[in-house]
């Protein structure tokens, strides 16, 4: 992944993902309104493996969710993320990503 690729995803997980899990597996999800469309082609092309979910209707909202999980999650966003001063750019996500690392032994 380009410098401008890593910098694009991080800034996207950092304002609008959610990390967490099933209870059995992590995820990584994403999740915004359908204008938002070509954004979300190029997560799932900047992740290959990722999962693009949607549009769904639901409460008068439009939107699309995008998903990591599984080893494509453990085996590459991972150590994608953990190579990254994340803790420095932003502490809450941080918090919120080693929180799902923790809990689900990654």
């Amino acid at each position: 992944m380009e410098a401008f690729e890593t910098g694009l995803l991080v800034g996207i997980l950092i304002g609008e993902g959610h990390f967490g899990g099933d209870g059995k597996q992590p995820q990584i999800t994403v999740r915004m309104h359908t204008r938002h469309e070509a954004l979300f082609h190029r997560l799932v092309d900047l992740v290959p493996g990722s999962k693009l979910y949607g549009p769904y209707q639901h409460g008068g909202r439009s939107y699309y969710q995008w998903m990591v999980r599984g080893p494509l999650l453990r085996d590459t966003v991972v150590p994608l993320l953990d190579a990254l001063p994340l803790a420095e750019i932003d502490t809450h996500a941080y918090e919120r990503y080693s929180d799902m690392k923790a809990r689900y032994h990654l």
